[in-house]
C-alpha cells in the first residue's frame, strides 16, 4: 500500500516535499513519482529502479527536484525547488516488481499506486 502526503499551495520558485509511505513494498521493487495536471496524461517525473544505483529524472525537473528513499523506513519523498507554474499537478507514487530500466518511464509498468497528492504552484 503506498499513501502519498505533503502536497499544497507554493508560490513560484518556493519549494515542497511530497513523501509516499510504502508499506508491504520490497526494497528491491522500483518506485517513482509520476504527476497529472488537469487534462493532460500522467507524466513520469522521477525514479529509482531496483536494478540502477542512480535516479533518473524527465528533463523538465533534473536539477530541480530530488528523489530519495528510505528502504528502512518504507519512505520514498520528493524534495521539490524552484517551482513552476507548470509543476502544478497531482503527484503519485507508485511501485513495482517487474519494471526494467527501458520501461521505468512508463505509468503502465506500475502496478501499485498511491492515491495522489496535489501541488499548486501560484503566481
Amino acid at each position: 500500500q503506498l499513501q502519498a502526503s505533503g502536497g499544497g499551495l507554493v508560490q513560484i520558485g518556493g519549494s515542497l516535499r511530497v513523501s509516499c509511505a510504502a508499506s508491504g513494498i520490497s526494497n528491491t521493487d522500483t518506485m517513482a513519482w509520476f504527476r497529472q495536471a488537469p487534462g493532460k496524461e500522467r507524466e513520469f517525473v522521477a525514479a529509482f529502479h531496483r536494478n540502477s544505483g542512480r535516479p533518473s529524472y524527465v528533463d523538465s525537473v533534473k536539477g530541480r527536484f530530488t528523489i530519495s528513499r528510505d528502504n528502512a523506513r518504507k519512505m520514498m519523498s520528493l524534495q521539490m525547488n524552484n517551482l513552476k507554474l507548470e509543476d502544478t499537478a497531482v503527484y503519485y507514487c507508485a511501485a513495482s516488481r517487474t519494471a526494467i530500466l527501458s520501461t521505468v518511464r512508463f505509468a503502465n509498468s506500475y502496478a501499485y499506486w498511491g492515491q495522489g497528492t496535489q501541488v499548486t504552484v501560484s503566481s
